[in-house]
């Protein structure tokens, strides 16, 4: 099962804010032994976000969705969702509830009373608005939940795919996250099973490796990575050339790389392990 992201927001698109959920998902996936497969950006457009949605619901894989799920005009993910879904959108009980206790939390807070029937609190209601069917993710930072739509016939989270839609505030998004993964996905975790083994490679071209690069995947049941720089503060113009996979398969493997990379009579700089 793949992991993938949706981020969505005219802010990144357009430069005003910078993302930093990739590089977080990257990190918090790592840690429970799972990677990133691929992640879209799409801006405020309604057609496109429910677009990228459908592909999401067909993809097969869990999916994180980050932002959009207020109640303001650009907030288009809650109503994407459920057109890419055929459904309509509902009012959900538990996030009702939860709404409702964030406003009095707030109202406590500011010595005021609590008038659930005030026109802004009525509007805040919109935020608990799923497509049928969703299940709430708890929001430990204002109560405010994300959902969880199951993609057609997958079945439940525990089992099956489907996409998981948090705020675009990372610490909001980020703890719900970690809540999903290590409520519905432990199952998935592999931890210390998945190793990189590398070498920085000077006066070659990846052309010319190419060739050994095939013939390693070919024997061994590992992925072969080349990253060249042609501009590295440290070492310059270079090629990191490495496999990943079990650390029992990478061990051959990169015996084996190392090994082959003797007939290319290239210098080898330092070898880097990563888990």
């Amino acid at each position: 099962m793949k992991f993938g992201l949706v981020i969505i927001g005219d802010e990144i698109l357009s430069g005003k804010r910078a993302d930093k959920h990739l590089a977080k998902a990257i990190e918090l996936l790592g840690a429970r032994g799972l990677q990133v497969a691929y992640a879209d950006y799409v801006g405020d457009d309604p057609d496109r976000i429910t677009a990228t949605l459908e592909r999401a619901f067909a993809s097969g894989d869990v999916v994180f969705s980050f932002g959009g799920i207020g109640a303001t005009p650009d907030d288009h993910t809650r109503q994407c969702a459920a057109r890419a879904l055929g459904c309509d959108l509902v009012l959900h009980p538990e996030a009702a509830s939860l709404i409702r206790e964030r406003m009095q939390d707030v109202a406590r807070e500011q010595g005021l009373p609590f008038e659930p029937d005030r026109s802004d609190n009525q509007h805040r209601f919109n935020m608990g608005m799923f497509p049928v069917g969703a299940q709430i993710i708890p929001n430990p930072f204002n109560k405010i939940a994300g959902f969880y739509c199951a993609a057609p016939r997958s079945g439940s989270p525990d089992t099956g795919a489907g996409v998981h839609f948090v705020p675009g505030f990372p610490v909001m998004a980020w703890p719900m996250v970690e809540w999903v993964l290590d409520t519905h996905y432990a199952h998935l975790f592999v931890r210390d099973a998945w190793v990189e083994q590398s070498v920085i490679v000077f006066g070659a071209m990846e052309a010319t490796l190419t060739p050994l690069m095939e013939e390693i995947e070919r024997q061994h049941a590992v992925k072969v990575f080349s990253l060249p720089s042609v501009d590295h503060p440290e070492y310059g113009r270079h090629i990191e050339l490495g496999v990943k996979g079990t650390p029992a398969a990478v061990d051959t493997a990169y015996a084996a790389l190392l090994q082959g990379l003797q007939a290319f009579k290239v210098q080898l700089g330092p070898e880097l392990v990563r888990k």
